[in-house]
């Protein structure tokens, strides 16, 4: 860290970003890649990142693991970064929130199924 960097500037190495938000180097290179991350280089030309990729990476994860493609994350950056959408965003915005939304409630509608033959397994031994 130079003199004239403070510790919320300070830059962390792709193996922190990957600890830090519990996925694999692979992980943070290809979201690099996709365009959802952006790493200055060392004198060296070791990757580094500002200290929130950490919480973007996390970001990327669960819009992953909602079904999102990268390229739908890429549209929802702009509306991250900027903190307000137009029209169009919130639009695309509503129409995840529905999908994921439909998603939950047919997840819930399993786990009810499933906790009905627990109730009914567990009276007959």
């Amino acid at each position: 860290m130079t003199a004239t960097e403070t510790a919320a500037e300070r830059l962390i190495r792709i193996g922190e970003v990957a600890r830090g938000a519990g996925v694999s180097v692979r992980a943070v290179r290809y979201y690099e890649q996709q365009g959802l991350l952006i790493a200055e280089r060392s004198p060296s030309g070791q990757r580094l990142y500002r200290q929130d990729a950490i919480a973007r990476v996390r970001f990327f994860q669960q819009m992953y693991a909602a079904g999102l493609t990268s390229r739908g994350i890429s549209e929802l950056m702009p509306c991250w970064e900027a903190g307000h959408t137009d029209a169009a965003q919130r639009a695309m915005l509503r129409a995840e929130r529905e999908r994921i939304q439909a998603k939950i409630d047919d997840l819930q509608a399993t786990l009810d199924h499933l906790d009905k033959v627990i109730a009914i397994t567990d009276t007959h031994p």
